[in-house]
């Protein structure tokens, strides 16, 4: 057997390990993005609107600034079960795949290579505990008149998911940042 087989593959075998560890933290990762949205309605009508999506997401008025038009809404963002048993099958895989390199490499340690599959369940742990968190939703309302068609521009920071769903539940189109 060619003696540089083994070493190369524990090597790539590790750089792919140290890979799955960066996609199981960048899962928690804050994704938090700054957009402007455009309402074709007015703002006496698109703000109640704007109060009722965010109150059926489980967002909370926690702060309210009349001088700068900007209202800030709070809600518990919970983790994803899947999300959580998905990342500890890759982390099971990878802890697999890892065991078998180095129980080729050292032959006489093999079982305890493969009790590093007991970890995989750490990496939805990890998940778990980090990605539970309160998301803060910033708003602020710019209303505008165009050729004497009245409509509504909002800023809102928010994480990107939460974005897109504002966006497509109330078919806001993106306006100029």
């Amino acid at each position: 057997m060619d003696t540089a087989i083994l070493p190369s593959t524990l090597l790539l075998t590790l750089l792919l390990s140290v890979g799955l560890l960066f996609f199981i933290r960048a899962a928690t990762k804050d994704r938090t993005q700054t957009t402007q949205l455009i309402s074709e309605q007015d703002e006496a009508v698109f703000m109640p609107q704007l109060q009722d999506y965010f109150r059926s997401r489980s967002y909370r008025v926690v702060e309210i600034d009349k001088s700068k038009n900007l209202v800030a809404f709070e809600g518990f963002v919970k983790p994803s079960i899947f999300l959580a048993v998905f990342l500890t099958l890759l982390a099971a895989v990878g802890l697999v795949c890892l065991s078998l390199v180095l129980s080729f490499l050292f032959p006489q340690y093999s079982l305890v290579f493969f009790g590093l599959l007991l970890l995989s369940p750490l990496s939805g742990f990890f998940y778990w505990q980090k990605a539970g968190r309160l998301e803060k939703v910033l708003l602020k309302l710019e209303p505008n008149f165009k050729d004497q068609v009245s409509f509504s521009k909002i800023t809102v920071t928010a994480h990107r998911d939460e974005l897109a769903e504002l966006q497509k539940t109330l078919q806001l189109k993106p306006g100029n940042a």
